[in-house]
């Protein structure tokens, strides 16, 4: 069994705004990003994204760059 270290218990969202992504070669990210802001509490938290696992590294950035 993995332990799970909520990141909620150390960072303050206060303030910050996030927006949850992740890369893989298949499966979606589900509810992550909705559970996520409920353990959180507080932040303004975005609708995230999944990125194929062979996304390059300026392909990511433009995403990034986008989402300002």
């Amino acid at each position: 069994d993995g332990e799970f270290f909520p990141a909620e218990a150390t960072v303050d969202f206060d303030g910050k705004t996030v927006v949850p992504f992740c890369t893989s070669g298949g499966s979606g990210m589900g509810r992550s990003g909705e559970d996520l802001a409920t353990l959180a509490e507080t932040g303004n938290w975005l609708k995230g994204a999944r990125h194929s696992g062979s996304i390059s590294e300026d392909e990511l950035l433009a995403w990034v760059e986008g989402l300002k």
